[in-house]
């Protein structure tokens, strides 16, 4: 299973702004932090507000915040409202597929279960426990904090 950039985006978005739950974070110094482009970030940002893990803030001292606890958010949720296809095979829609073999077909249970085991074990993974596994990401991360005087609006 591949996740698309958006989704590996939107759980590094909330990694950051878990490493650092004294203040509202911006897109420029999550880019900064991941070397990845604003523009991308701020359609990552709209999800995650979209999905209820992200207040968005306008203005000068605008940016972005978790809605509530690390502890909270599990990582099996942020990936299913996310990714946009979760379907490991073409025949896990049978409004679409057109897999000649699907009716008679052994190995779609099997990938299916391998599916729902992945999702499963996501499930189980906070946001917090995701911070607190390896080394701890926020000791890295604040090396990326912009001048507050002179960041980049959210």
């Amino acid at each position: 299973m591949r996740f698309t950039l958006h989704t590996d985006y939107g759980l590094r978005v909330l990694l950051y702004a878990a490493a650092h739950p004294d203040r509202v974070v911006t897109t420029a110094e999550i880019g900064v932090a991941y070397g990845i482009s604003k523009h991308h970030l701020v359609r990552v940002a709209q999800s995650l507000r979209d999905g209820g893990y992200l207040a968005l803030k306008t203005g000068r001292r605008g940016g972005l915040a978790l809605t509530r606890d690390p502890g909270e958010i599990s990582i099996g949720a942020v990936v299913r409202d996310l990714e946009p296809d979760l379907r490991l095979v073409e025949c896990f829609d049978p409004a679409t597929s057109k897999c000649p073999i699907a009716p008679v077909c052994g190995l779609a249970t099997a990938l299916r279960e391998a599916s729902d085991a992945f999702l499963g074990v996501l499930d189980r993974v906070s946001l917090k426990q995701a911070l607190r596994r390896g080394n701890p990401i926020g000791h890295f991360l604040p090396l990326a904090r912009l001048d507050r005087r002179a960041r980049p609006r959210a």
